[in-house]
């Protein structure tokens, strides 16, 4: 099948190299020239594990390709994604819908023959009503239908996300739809992966509630946390014991500082809007918001307490500044709450993380960028270890204390034993929720 994906950002890219290693004909549409630029040299714009490899045998089977213009891309195609950015509308917690009906617009007076119009881009309940209408307003004529297939792909695991789903949901009202979808996604079909047919508004419902869902089992396990510290319990003994219960499932019980990236802070806000705009508020969700926010507060508070109650001139070493690992992500990263917060209370702050300092360059004024976490802690007064790397999970404990001035740690995901921590030369340590 030939397909068009317009939008080159993180969902667009990642989709359109699998589809193309499904064997359809994928051209990927971005209006940044320097990007599509970028891509045809055979770079890619964004960190994920396996991505180049794929994009590169795909390009060099003919099935991948790239470029600014949707009209060509659109002409023949009998799939048109829309995989454009929906940021959080500033003021409000709205998606912002500009790139998704500049796209829907453009592409209805692209249109040359039937195709099915699918959003890709994670947007409130009624949108897809909406594109048809933008569509149908730029060619009356145009013979297509909409379709929703919200995307499910966690960063650094994309690739194993698309080509081995939990599911694969469609929203379509046609039969002709449905057969062009369900010819898109026959590989996954074929291997038995579920693929999930429902109504337009149902697909869009469903990518929300799956984020909101999960959002709030971070949340919750972070209030459990904070209170296990209070009582003496152990947060990680308590969620073993909790994920063992096949009703509740061990993933996402994970106690940190807070949860962050593309999705679930918007995702959340977004659902909450909807729910206010249609006189059903989402109180659970407008708690997890809150409560998300907080976690990121006591963050700062255990920092302090581990500097005796004062950052002023504290050299302070972090590790990891990424929302998660195995991505280059900053979006609404813990790091960009906590780290300012240290800067402004006049720590010194050097910075550690394997691909966050593209990105983290602008984003984190006022830090040190170290080129391991060796150097980051040489000197420290406290090492922060902030996400969870691979690389930080096996340090020589007793070579990063030797380095330090005052060898403490506040270890915000769990990664080490106290016991090993302090055996290795530590005065002090502490984590979440133990």
């Amino acid at each position: 099948m030939r397909i068009a994906m317009v939008g080159t950002g993180y969902v667009g890219l990642v989709s359109g190299v699998c589809f193309s290693d499904f064997g359809h004909d994928v051209v990927c549409i971005d209006k940044d020239p320097r990007k599509i630029e970028r891509l045809n040299k055979g770079e890619v714009p964004i960190y994920e594990p396996g991505l180049d490899a794929l994009m590169a045998k795909n390009v060099a089977a003919g099935r991948l390709s790239f470029t600014t213009d949707l009209a060509a891309a659109v002409d023949g195609a009998e799939a048109v994604f829309i995989a454009v950015g929906t940021p959080t509308r500033r003021g409000d917690g709205h998606a912002d819908l500009t790139f998704v009906m500049a796209a829907a617009e453009e592409i209805g007076r692209a249109l040359t023959g039937y195709a099915v119009i699918v959003t890709k881009s994670t947007v409130p309940v009624g949108t897809n009503r909406e594109v048809e209408k933008v569509v149908r307003a730029a060619r009356p004529d145009a013979e297509f239908d909409v379709a929703s297939n919200p995307e499910f792909l966690r960063e650094g695991a994309a690739i194993d996300d698309f080509m081995r789903p939990d599911r694969v949901v469609v929203g379509v009202e046609s039969e002709r739809a449905k057969r062009v979808m369900a010819e898109l996604y026959r590989p996954l079909f074929l291997r038995e992966f579920p693929v999930v047919y429902t109504g337009l508004e149902s697909a869009e419902m469903i990518k929300y509630a799956a984020n909101a869902f999960l959002a709030t089992k971070i949340t919750f396990i972070n209030e459990i946390a904070a209170l296990c510290e209070k009582v003496g319990a152990d947060v990680k003994a308590v969620s073993k014991g909790m994920g063992m219960d096949g009703r509740i499932g061990n993933k996402f019980l994970h106690a940190g500082p807070g949860y962050g990236g593309s999705c679930f802070p918007k995702d959340t806000k977004a659902l909450a809007r909807i729910g206010q705009d249609h006189a059903v508020p989402m109180q659970i969700v407008e708690t997890v918001i809150k409560v998300n926010d907080e976690v990121k507060r006591r963050m700062i508070e255990k920092i302090e307490d581990q500097c005796d109650g004062s950052l002023r001139d504290k050299e302070v070493a972090v590790l990891g500044v990424t929302f998660k690992p195995n991505t280059d992500d900053m979006r609404d990263a813990p790091s960009l709450t906590i780290v300012p917060a240290m800067v402004g209370a006049g720590a010194k702050v050097r910075v550690c993380d394997p691909q966050g300092r593209h990105e983290g360059e602008a984003l984190l004024p006022g830090v040190t960028w170290a080129g391991d976490a060796y150097q980051a802690a040489k000197g420290a007064d406290l090492v922060v270890i902030l996400t969870e790397w691979n690389e930080f999970r096996a340090l020589d404990l007793g070579k990063l204390a030797r380095g330090m001035a005052k060898p403490r740690m506040v270890d915000l995901r769990n990664i080490y034993d106290p016991e090993e921590v302090r055996a290795a030369g530590f005065i002090a340590y502490d984590s979440v929720g133990r």
